[in-house]
């Protein structure tokens, strides 16, 4: 009698035991998943919006550079601390006007540029005019100071944040030192003619709900930061518009 109350006393400490690891296993494995759980899936169609945004800023910008006797100098792109392009910005009036588009952005980064961050250009104006064109827009951010501005959520361009006209071709060089101070440059092209623009009244804004879809991180986030994306994190789609950037400048 002894020794069979005794063995249903170790029967039952059995069953105790066995159900505590039970019940701890499953949150163990909880853990362990929670661990090696890939990051959020990215909203296929927002992705196809990135990649075709992407695509076209990529092209723009390689057509542009393609012409020898009328691109960016290399020696004031090789000074950039960020790029931005906007291919097809839509300009459109009748009295009173405005123009909108969409583009990305890359930073330098040691050896290339970062993962693009995606922002929206927009601007309006008054005066006589009428009819529509679509334009490419190319920025130079030459220091920190104008990418700092940059990364604010609304960043205008008037006064001291105004893009100055930048020189093209080759024989830029001898005009460079007059625009070495501004802190950015732009260009457009429209109609097949590439040149210098000073710009003002522009307006760009971050397109957080697109940098948040592939990345879950806001502009801000993804050019700087702790946490910031290498472009091997990028999704694939959107590398090649800092892989062609890296074509034309590294440092």
């Amino acid at each position: 009698m002894h020794f069979t109350f005794s063995k249903r006393i170790v029967l039952a400490a059995m069953v105790v035991m066995l159900s505590v690891l039970s019940l701890r296993a499953p949150a163990q494995e909880q853990r362990r998943r929670r661990a090696s759980d890939p990051e959020p899936a990215i909203d296929a169609k927002r992705e196809r919006e990135a990649a075709k945004r992407a695509a076209n800023a990529a092209r723009v910008f390689e057509q542009i550079m393609g012409a020898p006797d009328n691109r960016i100098p290399k020696e004031l792109l090789d000074k950039a601390e960020a790029v931005a392009v906007f291919p097809g910005v839509l300009k459109a009036g009748f009295i009173v006007g405005g123009r909108g588009g969409s583009g990305l952005i890359s930073r330098r980064r040691a050896g290339g540029w970062s993962a693009p961050a995606f922002f929206k250009l927009g601007g309006g104006s008054i005066g006589a005019q009428i009819g529509a064109s679509k334009t490419d827009f190319v920025l130079l951010f030459m220091n920190e100071a104008a990418v700092k501005g940059l990364l604010e959520d609304k960043f205008e361009m008037g006064g001291e944040a105004s893009a100055a006209a930048g020189p093209v071709g080759r024989s830029a060089s001898a005009t460079t030192n007059l625009t070495l101070d501004a802190g950015i440059l732009s260009y457009s092209r429209s109609r097949g003619l590439f040149a210098g623009l000073e710009l003002k009244g522009a307006v760009i804004n971050p397109d957080n709900k697109l940098n948040e879809a592939l990345y879950h991180l806001k502009a801000d986030q993804v050019l700087t930061g702790t946490n910031q994306p290498t472009l091997e994190r990028a999704p694939e789609s959107v590398r090649v518009f800092p892989l062609t950037l890296a074509r034309y400048s590294r440092r």
